[in-house]
C-alpha cells in the first residue's frame, strides 16, 4: 500500500512492517504494523467525539484545560482541524490519528479509514539551535495496556529524528499517571526533574515529571530498541 506521504521502500536495519517517508511533508502517515499515525480528517469528527466522550471518565484527569483568565474558548473539532492542519503546514505540530489497522498485514486498510482509537501530537516543534519537539497522547481505555502507545511513540520519535532531523524530544507527565510512566520506562527515556505548575491540567496547574532523549542517545533508533528482535508485537486491533 502507498498512500501520499509515505514509501513502502524497506527501511535498512528497521523492524519489518515500518513505514516512514524520505523527506517530511505534511500531510503525512506513517506506520508500523498495524499501529498507524495519520492526520486527522474530517471524516473522523463523528468518531472523535465519541472516542472522547466514551473516554471522558479515563482521560480528564490528564486532559489540558484553559486557566480562568484565558481569553478564548475550546474550539470545536473542525476549527481545531483547520488551525492545526496549518500550523502541521508549518512545522511546528504534527497532529496525529492514532489508529489501528485490523486488515495488517494479509488485507492492510486505506489509511485515511483505519480505525481511530486515540491521539498522538508532537508540538511546540523548533527548528535552528533547538531541534526539539514535545509529544503528548491519550489512547482509548479498551486499547489501553496492549502495546499502541509505546509502538507510536517509537515510531513518531524514530520519524522526528530521521525524517525531520529534530534532535531532542521531550514528555512531559503528571506524577500521578502510571500508565503513561510506565511508557516513558519501557522506551528508556531519561528523567530530568520536575516542573512545579508547569501545565493547566484538569482545571489546575499542574506539576510534571520531565522525560528526554536526544537523537545520539538513540543510534538505531526507538523502535529497534522497542522490538529488539525485529519483530513486532501482536497488536490485536
Amino acid at each position: 500500500m502507498t498512500e501520499p506521504g509515505t514509501s513502502d521502500t524497506p527501511i535498512a536495519g528497521w523492524p519489518t512492517g515500518v513505514v516512514l517517508p524520505s523527506e517530511h511533508s505534511w500531510p503525512v502517515a506513517i506506520r508500523v504494523g498495524a499501529v498507524v499515525l495519520r492526520p486527522l480528517v474530517r471524516r473522523d469528527e463523528r468518531a472523535w467525539d465519541q472516542l472522547r466522550a466514551a473516554n471522558h471518565a479515563w482521560t480528564h484527569e490528564w486532559d489540558a484545560t484553559l486557566p480562568p483568565d484565558a481569553r478564548y474558548e475550546p474550539m470545536p473539532y473542525r476549527a481545531w482541524l483547520r488551525r492545526t492542519t496549518a500550523q502541521a503546514k508549518a512545522d511546528s505540530v504534527l497532529p496525529w490519528a492514532l489508529a489501528v489497522d485490523p486488515g495488517w498485514p494479509g488485507a492492510p486498510t486505506q489509511v485515511d479509514r483505519t480505525r481511530l482509537i486515540g491521539q498522538l501530537t508532537v508540538s511546540n516543534i523548533l527548528a535552528g539551535s533547538a531541534r526539539s519537539g514535545v509529544i503528548g497522547y491519550w489512547i482509548d481505555r479498551n486499547h489501553a495496556g496492549r502495546g499502541f502507545v509505546p509502538a507510536a511513540v517509537a515510531l513518531a520519535c524514530d520519524y522526528c529524528w530521521q525524517v525531520m532531523r529534530l534532535h531532542r524530544i521531550e514528555i512531559c507527565i503528571r506524577p500521578e499517571n502510571a500508565p503513561s510512566l510506565r511508557v516513558v520506562a519501557k522506551l528508556g527515556f531519561r528523567e530530568e526533574g520536575l516542573r512545579p505548575r508547569f501545565l493547566h491540567i484538569n482545571g489546575d496547574w499542574r506539576d510534571h515529571r520531565v522525560f528526554a532523549l536526544n537523537r545520539e542517545e538513540v543510534p538505531g533508533g526507538l523502535l529497534n530498541r522497542l522490538l529488539p528482535d525485529g519483530r513486532l508485537p501482536r497488536l490485536t486491533p
